[in-house]
């Protein structure tokens, strides 16, 4: 079963130097139909004008990954992280007993873009912890695992059942997904046209995957996305 959330349809919030846009339930947006899927609980599409950012914030018992697709974003945290995450960066961030970050954007003049992610944890109340990544050989093309349980040399740890690929594909290119048939999956288009199984992606749509096994991409475009393998 394929099901098709469109860009239109997402929660749209703005505010001073920020665009966002939820594909599911998040802050003052709340739709019914749209809380989650599986483990994952927030895909936020931001888009941040330079000097813009978030102050120091909490979160708890939340996986957290930030995909910095233009730009760079400067972060600090109670844990004591000072970074810098450039695009085409992953930063993954354990909130678990309790952690405080500021995130706003490096350039004062330069836009920045995101997507901010959020899957539950395997279990509540985890000990703080924070990585970041370049994806390895930039996702040039085809599919480039970013995100795993366990995590690896070039791959972002989380503590859930879940695995995150940056995909990139070029117009007329095909890729077939990892996905078990006993799995689920989510697609996260971020620039050009897919076709998904012969249904249409634009930017900015996503697709929950359900009983379906190794499903095919095409691209109709230069296409750039997210592939969520989930339990």
């Amino acid at each position: 079963m394929i099901s098709i959330r469109k860009a239109a349809e997402r929660g749209e919030f703005r505010l001073d130097g920020l665009v966002s846009y939820h594909t599911f339930s998040f802050g003052d947006y709340h739709d019914p139909e749209h809380m989650g899927f599986r483990a994952l609980r927030v895909i936020n599409d931001d888009t941040l004008v330079g000097g813009f950012g978030f102050p120091t914030h909490p979160h708890r018992n939340m996986e957290i990954v930030t995909y910095v697709t233009e730009g760079a974003l400067e972060h600090k945290d109670s844990m004591g992280n000072a970074e810098q995450i450039r695009a085409g960066e992953l930063q993954r961030m354990t909130a678990g007993r309790g952690v405080a970050h500021s995130e706003y954007n490096a350039s004062k003049t330069a836009t920045a873009k995101l997507l901010q992610i959020w899957l539950e944890p395997e279990r509540s109340g985890l000990p703080p912890g924070y990585e970041q990544k370049m994806i390895a050989n930039g996702a040039e093309s085809g599919l480039t695992l970013a995100v795993a349980k366990g995590g690896g040399d070039e791959i972002l740890d989380i503590n859930q059942d879940a695995k995150i690929y940056v995909g990139k594909i070029t117009n007329a290119e095909t890729v077939s997904l990892p996905l078990e048939k006993s799995r689920y999956g989510w697609i996260q288009l971020i620039e050009g046209q897919l076709t998904l199984d012969g249904v249409t992606l634009n930017a900015g749509d996503g697709a929950a995957l359900s009983e379906v096994a190794n499903p095919e991409l095409l691209a109709n475009s230069n296409a750039h996305f997210l592939f969520f393998d989930l339990a």
